[in-house]
């Protein structure tokens, strides 16, 4: 299961959850943005990383990892790459914070002691996910995190406290977002199911979606095929601009079907390119 790129999504829709981790977050927490950078010679990767807002001078910058497999050489890699990023960038950060996100103590790296003087100080806070508290009683973007701990026998029944909770907690478009992460994270959980099967686990289906509705409404009253294509046109418009002409024929000359599909498919489009490469594989 790949717990790590849930939680990146996590992150990507509420920054200020990694900071719902700590004991002493910044005051300016909400202004913080979630990226990933890319550190050169040597070639570092770094994922998770929150900076601060560029209009309020120096800040400190805070690096994440999520670790659900014992790596022996965690420590090594993370603080190199934190300070070789932190180096690269002096004048632009006055401080850096590392979080660790572990599911359970067991997995942390065994040799700690070359890193005894970070980890035991202010600098470097680790989260165990099981260490946090009940589920259900947790903020409901922390309890995402949790859900992903939690074993196959209670987790149907903890999701759909989650969704249903995301529904009294949550106003549209949040609610949504957060019934599509669950989904995501209970196929991951629960690999040899369909999703048709984890959809009726949950109680829901991802044609609920606000853009699925409003194609199946609109598509109802006018009876044709075309206004379903012409809705698309319309919503991916809002979303990336002017469509190019040959992507509008193409995607007017689907079948019902494929526009049903592509109504799900388009809310996780990042870009105009994703559109293509979804019209070009069908």
């Amino acid at each position: 299961m790949r717990r790590d790129s849930i939680f990146y999504k996590l992150f990507q829709q509420y920054p200020t959850l990694l900071f719902e981790l700590l004991t002493n977050p910044p005051i300016n927490a909400d202004a913080y943005r979630f990226d990933s950078v890319a550190v050169k010679e040597p070639k570092f990767q770094i994922d998770g990383v929150f900076l601060p807002p560029e209009n309020e001078g120096v800040g400190v910058v805070y690096f994440c990892e999520v670790q659900f497999q014992k790596d022996e050489q965690l420590y090594e890699r993370v603080f190199a790459e934190s300070s070789l990023y932190f180096y690269r960038n002096r004048n632009r950060f006055s401080d850096w914070e590392a979080v660790i996100i572990y599911p359970s103590r067991n997995v942390e790296q065994s040799d700690t002691n070359p890193h005894r003087s970070l980890l035991n100080g202010g600098q470097v806070h680790r989260v165990y996910l099981d260490e946090l508290g009940n589920i259900r009683q947790l903020p409901l973007w922390v309890a995402l995190m949790v859900l992903t701990t939690v074993d196959e026998e209670q987790a149907p029944q903890e999701a759909r406290y989650l969704l249903e909770r995301s529904r009294q907690e949550q106003p549209q478009p949040p609610s949504r977002v957060i019934m599509e992460l669950v989904t995501t994270i209970m196929v991951y959980k629960f690999e040899q199911l369909s999703r048709r099967e984890i959809e009726l686990m949950l109680g829901i289906t991802l044609k609920e979606t606000r853009v699925y509705r409003e194609i199946k409404e609109e598509g109802r009253e006018e009876g044709r095929r075309e206004e379903a294509a012409n809705l698309i046109i319309r919503l991916l418009i809002k979303r990336f601009g002017e469509l190019p002409q040959e992507m509008r024929s193409s995607i007017s000359g689907l079948s019902l079907s494929v526009l049903e599909d592509l109504s799900e498919a388009l809310l996780d489009f990042s870009n105009l390119a994703d559109l293509e490469a979804w019209l070009v594989a069908r």
